[in-house]
């Protein structure tokens, strides 16, 4: 018989950014799959969780007693003691790897929660054969207790765009037509957006109708990015749009020269992979999981600012090799879906069960 699956979604943000997204879609996923959910989250996000999946029995309080087998944490948070197995997914351990680019606060919590969760869940999963492996080399995690089930993407939602597609998005960041570079996500130094600045600069002002760079995303902390804009010429233009809804996604990611993700550290690497879903010549670093993401599908630059600007100007000056790339990150990223990532996750649930049943 298959277990009751209660999934804390409390403590998904607002913003629905990466994490949003693959509790998105994992909870469709599983509901198609069939699976017997119940859904803990906040009284704003119940109509939205019941759209996803309206078998699913929604509930305010992850204590509330809805008989569930098994308890899964999707954000990382400290597992309850909720007397039946917990699984808690581990997104990311670069808060350990590379502590100087987180914000120190909330790291504080972050790194307090991991440790928590290695310590105390019955299992583990990672979206990342690389994340897996720093769990055990910079956490002396069990390797047996952790299960790898990598993130999908949601091509209804991120496919190559139309032409009217792009041509909105372009009108909205004001650029109407103009060539640009696209960037999306947190303003944190380990997506080493100065560099990417930095680079962009280098291998763009030579150019007498250089492309635009566009960072787009909401929030994050990352000193460096005001002192590296201050260093950009007039003639150059810079758009930050903030928070793009991700009904704009595809004709941002679509409609760039390029999409450059040059991160210093990643968990999995979302991004990169809806990029890729929208058919863009990708750009990022081989650091962590990205490789695994990317494959050949995708350019690869160190995270300098001057190899980010040979590689991004190799890519600027060869509309063929654009081409390429953007129909193999399209064909590759057909391979992700979040079906066989719920697949991944309901066999970790069921071996928390069998492992919490078994005698001590």
């Amino acid at each position: 018989m298959a277990p009751r699956i209660l999934l804390d979604a409390t403590a998904v943000p607002a913003d629905r950014g990466a994490l949003g997204r693959y509790v998105d879609g994992l909870l469709r996923a599983l509901h198609e799959l069939g699976a017997d959910l119940a859904v803990a989250c906040r009284l704003a996000d119940e109509e939205r969780y019941g759209a996803l999946a309206p078998r699913a029995r929604i509930v305010q309080d992850a204590a509330a007693q809805v008989g569930a087998d098994v308890i899964h944490l999707p954000a990382s948070t400290i597992p309850l003691h909720a007397g039946r197995p917990t699984v808690v997914t581990i997104h990311d351990v670069t808060p350990f790897a590379e502590p100087e680019t987180h914000d120190p606060v909330r790291t504080a919590y972050v790194r307090s929660a991991t440790q928590a969760a290695v310590r105390g869940a019955t299992r583990l999963i990672a979206p990342s054969r690389a994340t897996r492996d720093e769990l055990v080399r910079l956490l002396e995690a069990d390797p047996a207790a952790i299960d790898v089930a990598r993130h999908g993407v949601d091509h209804e939602v991120f496919h190559r765009p139309a032409e009217d597609e792009v041509k909105r998005v372009s009108e909205r960041l004001g650029l109407d037509g103009r060539p640009y570079v696209a960037y999306l996500g947190a303003l944190e130094p380990r997506k080493n957006v100065p560099n990417l600045i930095r680079g962009w600069v280098r291998a763009c002002s030579h150019y007498p109708d250089a492309p635009a760079l566009v960072l787009a995303g909401s929030g994050g902390w990352d000193d460096e990015v005001d002192a590296a804009l201050a260093t950009v010429p007039l003639e150059l233009r810079v758009v930050r749009p903030g928070y793009l809804p991700s009904a704009e996604l595809p004709g941002f990611f679509g409609g760039a020269l390029a999409v450059v993700l040059p991160s210093k550290g990643e968990g999995f690497g979302l991004p990169v992979l809806e990029a890729m879903a929208c058919g863009a010549p990708v750009l990022t670093t081989r650091r962590g999981p990205l490789p695994e993401v990317g494959g050949d599908a995708v350019a690869y630059t160190e995270p300098d600012p001057s190899s980010i600007a040979a590689a991004l100007e190799e890519l600027i000056e060869d509309p063929e090799r654009r081409t390429v790339l953007a129909d193999a990150a399209y064909a590759r990223s057909q391979g992700f879906g979040w079906t066989a990532s719920a697949e991944a996750h309901l066999a970790a649930f069921d071996r928390a069960v069998a492992q919490y049943a078994a005698p001590r």
